[in-house]
């Protein structure tokens, strides 16, 4: 789609701050007004949409398809996207360590250890580790702990938290990297841990190297929306 509007920007709304296109609120993707609470979150918005130039490239704006989720899914469907998040608790990456070779499952333990020790402590948690691929049985309470502690955020902080969980494969890491116990680029490392460490012997591919990257730019998009949400 081309550009059709001259100029970005953001209007007052009754619910909070509208991201407008020549004075016209944007629509999401369902044709619901574009209004979200935090003004510095509308701002970077409408930031995106002026940036564009030309041809309109949704892929490179990622807070919008973020804000577009929050208030087409998040807000509707806020139970099933709970629901959605919380069960990365059963089957948590850093749940699932090598048995070999010694120097990876070393650094396993070295990144994934202390923040298995976190969220035991931060949510009362217990999380059982297994070695390989043997499934690991979560117990009820610590399953029950963790819907809990998704269900806690705030719509547009659920969307960011299930982009970052799925990006990561983690909910202990998405938790983590939410409640500023990682930055972005360790919450991409520690979930991208074992491919990285496969890539420092044996090298990195085109095709991989762009999955990592659009890996990492989920992240850092997930932990920059929820910075501009809270202002």
């Amino acid at each position: 789609m081309k550009r059709f509007y001259k100029q970005a920007g953001v209007v007052p709304a009754d619910a909070g701050h509208g991201v407008a296109l020549d004075g016209r609120l944007v629509k999401t993707p369902a044709k619901r007004d574009l209004i979200v609470p935090s003004l510095t979150l509308a701002a970077a918005l409408a930031a995106e949409w002026e940036a564009q130039q030309g041809e309109i490239r949704r892929e490179a704006m990622p807070l919008m398809r973020l804000a577009g989720a929050t208030i087409d899914r998040s807000a509707v469907e806020r139970e099933a996207v709970v629901r959605q998040v919380a069960h990365y608790a059963g089957t948590d990456l850093v749940c699932y360590w090598a048995t070999h070779p010694p120097a990876l499952t070393a650094r396993q333990q070295a990144v994934w250890q202390p923040l298995i020790e976190w969220a035991i402590e931060r949510y009362g948690a217990p999380i059982a580790v297994t070695a390989g691929v043997i499934p690991a049985s979560q117990p009820a309470a610590s399953l029950a702990a963790f819907t809990t502690a998704v269900a806690a955020h705030n719509d547009y902080e659920l969307t960011a938290l299930n982009a970052a969980t799925t990006a990561c494969g983690s909910l202990v890491i998405a938790l983590a990297l939410l409640e500023g116990r990682l930055d972005a680029a360790e919450a991409f490392a520690a979930a991208q841990l074992d491919e990285s460490f496969q890539i420092e012997a044996w090298g990195e591919d085109k095709e991989q190297a762009e999955r990592r990257a659009a890996l990492a730019a989920e992240i850092t998009a997930a932990s920059r929306f929820v910075s501009l949400v809270r202002g």
